[in-house]
């Protein structure tokens, strides 16, 4: 089998196995998120960095949700990794953002963090303060999660099909699902030019 086909056709295979009353959850959360004036925080690392900034658009644009990637902020995301530490970059900016109970941490991660293993000890600390202050947390993750799936609401895990394209699977239908999610008759308050 050629390689596109055997991508293609594992990406069947995880459109086929997600369940769609998960994502019903989310986008319930997100409604009531959305109903008291909250907020959204979408936190990503390397490439779900990439498509946090993307995912803040189409939820302020399209869903009318006040959205913000604090890894769209490149100055202070390095003053504070290199003041403060890598551990702390997202804690600490949710902390001046006045993060609360009305708000909502959207997580976007291949592995969702590890804490014996120190994976992702930013995703980690933001959860954490999140919870601390009652906060409500969701994601799209891959894997088996992580701490991600362990103490969200709410969590979708993009099911792993073949553990060598863990990665590209899990980033692509991160943008699979929120653009469902921005599209849906619940969340969307603005059509698309297109």
């Amino acid at each position: 089998m050629i390689y596109s086909k055997q991508h293609l056709d594992e990406s069947v295979e995880i459109t086929k196995a997600i369940d769609p009353e998960n994502i019903e959850r989310i986008v319930d959360l997100l409604v009531d998120v959305k109903s008291v004036g909250g907020r959204l925080f979408v936190l990503g690392i390397g490439g779900s960095a990439a498509n946090a900034g993307h995912a803040v658009n189409d939820f302020r644009k399209l869903a009318g949700i006040e959205a913000y990637a604090p890894t769209d902020n490149v100055a202070e995301l390095t003053a504070r990794t290199n003041d403060e530490g890598w551990q702390t970059v997202f804690s600490g900016w949710l902390k001046v953002s006045n993060l609360n109970s009305k708000d909502c941490l959207f997580i976007l991660s291949v592995g969702g963090g590890n804490k014996e293993k120190n994976v992702s000890p930013n995703l980690i600390e933001a959860i954490d303060f999140a919870k601390e202050v009652g906060a409500r947390v969701t994601g799209i993750v891959g894997r088996d999660g992580g701490y991600t799936a362990q103490n969200a609401e709410v969590c979708l895990i993009v099911p792993t099909v073949n553990p060598i394209t863990v990665t590209p699977h899990s980033e692509s239908f991160q943008t699979v699902v929120w653009h469902l999610l921005v599209s849906h008759p619940k969340l969307k308050s603005n059509p698309t030019k297109w």
